[in-house]
Formats: structure tokens, sequence, C-alpha cells
């Protein structure tokens, strides 16, 4: 389709989505960077935070969790642990995700156990906002 990529999530579970889209912003490790069709390719990791894609005249917006990127001309690849649309995320289950993880970090725990509490503050909190951006 001219003037569109084709988008694809991917995670162990399911196809989130494939779809013909205007642009996408992604949560690189290194940064956020958007991509439009006709981008130069590239591979890069991909972090903790949140995915916007832009179709027609609608933004839709994604929680996702670590993984890789892959970028094309007419296509853009993830493959991540976890994604979820905004639309399917249970603002509940986040909150008490983000409780947990706090009262985890507010303890002396040991090293391991404080990064996965950290990692687990940081995908709530995130899943939180992107939930927030829609109205239900």
């Amino acid at each position: 389709m001219e003037n569109k990529i084709l988008f694809e999530i991917v995670t162990p579970e399911r196809l989130l989505m494939k779809e013909w889209v205007d642009e996408v912003t992604a949560p690189g490790s290194e940064g956020e960077f958007g991509v439009l069709p006709g981008h130069t390719p590239f591979l890069t990791t991909l972090k903790i935070g949140e995915i916007s894609y832009r179709k027609d005249r609608e933004t839709r917006y994604i929680a996702v969790s670590w993984g890789y990127v892959e970028v094309g001309p007419s296509k853009i690849t993830i493959l991540a642990e976890t994604a979820e649309m905004a639309e399917e995320i249970d603002i509940k289950m986040a909150e008490e995700a983000r409780a947990r993880a706090l009262a985890i970090l507010a303890k002396d725990t040991e090293e391991k156990e404080f990064r996965k509490a950290e990692a687990t503050l940081e995908k709530a909190l995130v899943r939180m906002q992107v939930a927030g951006k829609i109205t239900r």
C-alpha cells in the first residue's frame, strides 16, 4: 500500500496485530524512535514502554515490554515478551501489580528480587499510562 507501512507485533502467546499504518513510534533501548514508510532498515532492542501508531487520523496505543524490532522500508515487526492494546489492559490488575512491587521495593530485599520488583513496577506504570489514554 502506498504511503503505508505494515506493522506487526508478535508475542510468545499470539499475533497481537498486523495492519497497514501511517506511522509507528516505539521505545527502543537507546531511546524512542519513529518509523514512516520508506524508512532505512535497522534492527534494535525494545524496552518497557508505550508504542503508538497512527492509522488514517486515529492514534492507538500499546503497552509493551522487552523485545526486538526489525524495520524495513515497508514493514516493521516487533517481537515482544508482552504487548497489550490499551483497551485490553485491566487497570485494576495494573494498580495491584504496582502496589505489590512498591511493597517489595520498600523492604530490604536481595538485589535480584529488587530488580524484578523494579521491572514489575515499570510495567505496571506503563500499562496504567497506556490504558489511561483511551476513554472506556
